[in-house]
């Protein structure tokens, strides 16, 4: 019986990353996105540095959600701070994580009418953070 020219490496996957290889600088890429990102808006939750948050609440989830919409965004923030947090460490879980955040954002952005076009931007994150998470199988 023939055999098959002899592949090293391929019969035991090798823990050490190659950062020549597209696939893991797709993975390290969207890792350091999805970890940085999530922890600067969270932060900016509490400062409202880059844009006033309270108007992307819809008022049937501010009825809804203890307190005022102001308070909403500070739990918000500490949510996405810890998202960050966990695609920083667990990026397999992460990314799942974050992508569920992302369609708990739009669904709020598709019922508050005039932001269909930041609801769209989100969806593409959405993509990629489950990119994320199906790259994080095959690099941690």
């Amino acid at each position: 019986m023939a055999t098959a020219p002899a592949d090293f490496g391929s019969s035991t996957r090798s823990r050490v990353p190659k950062v020549s290889d597209p696939s893991y600088q797709a993975f390290f890429m969207l890792r350091t996105v999805f970890s940085i990102a999530p922890i600067v808006f969270g932060l900016d939750k509490f400062t409202n540095l880059l844009v006033e948050w309270d108007i992307y609440l819809a008022p049937w989830i501010n009825d809804i959600v203890p307190g005022t919409a102001t308070e909403a965004m500070y739990a918000v923030g500490v949510v996405e701070i810890l998202a960050g947090i966990v695609v920083a460490l667990i990026p397999r879980f992460g990314g799942w994580l974050v992508a569920a955040w992302l369609g708990g954002i739009i669904l709020n952005l598709l019922t508050l009418s005039g932001y269909y076009d930041i609801a769209l931007r989100d969806f593409g994150l959405l993509v990629g953070a489950v990119a994320l998470a199906r790259l994080a199988r095959a690099h941690t």
